[in-house]
């Protein structure tokens, strides 16, 4: 069927208004969140609120950086996300493996309970894991922090990886084997390079969870030392008084990280998302 010009034009006019709808939709928010950063108190409380900053001012910056502890608190993200960025990958792709390769009684079941386990809400487990914490001394430390990130990181990458695992032909397992490579020289020396756009990206996706991750950051740690950037903004809220242009300040100083590692990162985020899609 050949569709008129009008039809072509009309359909043009649709996409382009959607994207740009999403555009909008998706980079508003971090306009605003900029803009204020860069506004005197003053401004930041005008009404009706510029668009711009009028008399653009970098003092916000200056207080998050030089006069808080907001550097502290990036810092303490920083090795909270990588640490639990690690361990999921490993955790994940060592337990994605037999689900996705391997033949054995209970890997439905498996399957299920890792799908459930993601699925849980972080807001029912917060207090059984403050429980358990307490217990083993953990409360307010990296260490238990790390722990507690798990619970959601871990089923998250094996259940990505146990998709992406299966695109992958099982005749390579087999090859493997008949060459006298166990089933972990499998995974490490066959199965892993060929998924490691797959892993880039699941690795990425933990680390980004583990990074914004604010719940159990609130609730787990309270000191300086052990805080991360997600609690540590909330001393920016004074009762019912807003500090704005440090918030806004802090929050942009935190973006950037993330900024960074999806630009270089793209090239293996296309890859993977691509891979995890189609049936090899």
């Amino acid at each position: 069927m050949v569709q008129s010009s009008t039809e072509k034009l009309l359909r043009r006019i649709v996409t382009t208004f959607g994207v740009l709808f999403a555009l909008f939709w998706s980079l508003a928010p971090i306009y605003w969140i900029v803009v204020t950063s860069l506004k005197s108190p003053r401004e930041v409380y005008s009404s009706p609120p510029s668009l711009y900053p009028l008399r653009p001012t970098l003092a916000n910056f200056e207080a998050a950086l030089f006069k808080s502890n907001f550097l502290q608190f990036v810092w303490n993200s920083a090795q909270v996300a990588i640490a639990v960025t690690v361990i999921s990958a490993v955790i994940g792709a060592l337990a994605a493996y037999p689900v996705a390769r391997m033949r054995f009684r209970g890997k439905g079941v498996a399957a299920r309970a890792i799908v459930t386990a993601y699925l849980l809400p972080p807001s029912l487990l917060f207090i059984p894991l403050f429980l358990v914490l307490q217990t083993l001394g953990l409360i307010n430390s990296k260490v238990g922090l790390v722990i507690a990130y798990l619970t959601f990181t871990v089923p998250f990458c094996t259940w990505m990886l146990i998709g992406y695992f299966r695109t992958i032909p099982m005749d390579l397992d087999e090859a493997a084997m008949m060459d006298g490579a166990s089933r972990f020289q499998t995974l490490t020396r066959v199965i892993l390079p060929i998924a490691s756009p797959g892993v880039a990206v699941v690795a990425l996706f933990a680390f980004t969870h583990a990074w914004n991750e604010f719940l159990y950051a609130l609730v787990f740690v309270h000191s300086n030392d052990t805080k991360t950037f997600t609690a540590g903004l909330t001393g920016l809220i004074m009762g019912d008084t807003f500090i704005w242009g440090q918030l806004m300040a802090s929050s942009v100083i935190a973006i950037i990280p993330i900024l960074i590692i999806y630009i270089v990162a793209q090239k293996y985020i296309v890859e993977g998302l691509a891979a995890g899609s189609v049936k090899g």
